[in-house]
């Protein structure tokens, strides 16, 4: 199996919104990155635990269930994902949401619909592709 590009790091996408999602996840395998989806903070944290190797969460900041701050508190007690980055997109996030954000280290915050060169921007500065020479 050859692809163009090689395969970068594993992006864990959250959001209620099962087409936003997909969309999402097929642009950023277009990048190389592989994605596991998740519709809820319970669904997330399944998916956190069953591929260890996740490198960076996206997460909507509103769903029905918990928001995206709450899955974000969860991985900031979980001390082996304390640090984990975190890029959370939103419809409306308001001045209380941004604070809690901060405080909570989120990388970076999207409006939706996700600009999506700003967002490949902001991973190519997170995770640099590294060029082979041949």
């Amino acid at each position: 199996m050859s692809s163009s590009s090689p395969t970068r790091q594993q992006i864990l996408l959250v959001d209620d919104e099962e087409d936003a999602l997909i969309e999402l996840a097929e642009s950023l395998g277009d990048e190389g990155f592989v994605c596991f989806t998740a519709n809820s903070v319970t669904e997330a944290l399944q998916e956190l635990t069953l591929n260890p190797d996740i490198a960076l969460v996206i997460t909507d900041l509103r769903m029905p269930e918990e928001s995206g701050i709450s899955l974000i508190k969860r991985l900031r007690e979980h001390t082996s994902r304390s640090h984990l980055p975190v890029i959370v997109m939103s419809g409306h996030a308001e001045m209380d949401d941004v604070s809690d954000m901060l405080r909570l280290q989120v990388l970076d915050l999207f409006r939706k619909p996700i600009y999506l060169v700003r967002l490949l921007d902001t991973l190519n500065n997170l995770f640099p592709v590294t060029k082979r020479y041949p």
